[in-house]
């Protein structure tokens, strides 16, 4: 299982309806974070997803909106006894953002956390998938990130494998693992057996920014592409000013990277009694873009190729 679940979709400013940013991805029973503002806490409990399978959180970089829920949810994992480690990734600087939090809340946290500053490009390998740093255009110091599994072993060639002598049961297993085994005394190889590698999953987000190459370029292909939409088109200006994106502008990316889906997030307080100028804007050029709402969920399917 792959599921996004959107816990802050709001911009600077959050609002009656809407969070500052948050977003949770739970995979094969591991949970992340990708930015905690304020009240993400909460947020994880009324979307159920849990607090203490949380290895890992992202951050894109230091405006408060993304990383004040951070003191408060730390804390409360440690009331809740727990003991597993934490790690927290994010721009240069991270270290020291966690060092002056830390020092900040007089904590007694009964686990230990790790603070990993990310340059543009560099990624952690989880296994099967990393996770990579993307350079953004926000102003300060801050990076996007890209959820990326590895490439699944192709389809299983039952029926070739019963010709070449081999039984079902145990050798099946460890060729579908990328094993080559033997039958009497001949070795079948796993590309013997198995289809062209399938693709993983890929999951972008783009935290808040300018419309940037780093962010078009990773994008390419991706499952979702969650990406900056804070203002709409006639408010391009200030969009500059400010280093954002306007829904028209993010459509436009999505579209040159051929994105298989769309959601915009950090929206604008000034939105907050309708999103209609941020969609009429976005789908115009990506007829299926979505306008994030909170504690909207989706789940990202494996492909079939």
């Amino acid at each position: 299982m792959l599921k996004v679940t959107f816990l802050g979709t709001g911009g600077s400013l959050p609002t009656t309806n809407r969070n500052p940013s948050a977003i949770a991805i739970q995979r094969e029973g591991e949970l992340m974070l990708f930015d905690c503002g304020e009240g993400t806490q909460q947020q994880m409990m009324r979307a159920k997803t849990g607090m203490m399978k949380l290895t890992s959180i992202f951050v894109t970089h230091f405006h408060a909106d993304h990383i004040l829920g951070i003191p408060g949810l730390i804390q409360t994992m440690s009331f809740q006894g727990r003991k597993e480690p934490l790690v927290i990734y994010g721009p240069k600087k991270m270290k020291e953002f966690g060092s002056i939090m830390l020092k900040m809340g007089y904590y007694n946290l009964t686990f230990n956390i790790d603070f990993v500053e990310m340059e543009p490009d560099a990624e952690v390998d989880f296994g099967d998938y990393v996770v990579r740093a993307i350079k953004t255009d926000h102003g300060i110091a801050s990076i996007g990130f890209a959820l990326i599994e590895k490439e699944r072993p192709g389809r299983f060639k039952k029926a070739i494998a019963l010709e070449l002598g081999v039984q079902e049961g145990r050798l099946f297993a460890r060729l579908q693992r990328g094993e080559t085994v033997t039958v009497d005394e001949k070795t079948i190889t796993p590309k013997q057996v198995l289809g062209p590698p399938r693709p993983g999953r890929k999951i972008v987000y783009s935290g808040d920014t300018r419309p940037c190459e780093g962010i078009r370029n990773i994008s390419q292909g991706a499952d979702l592409l969650i990406h900056d939409s804070s203002l709409a088109d006639d408010m391009a200006e200030w969009a500059k000013e400010s280093k954002h994106t306007t829904a028209g502008e993010a459509a436009k990316l999505a579209l040159d990277a051929g994105v298989r889906k769309l959601v915009l997030t950090h929206i604008s307080s000034r939105y907050s009694e309708s999103t209609k100028p941020l969609e009429e804007c976005a789908k115009k050029i990506y007829p299926d873009a979505i306008i994030a709402e909170e504690l909207m969920s989706m789940e990202i399917l494996l492909r079939d190729e």
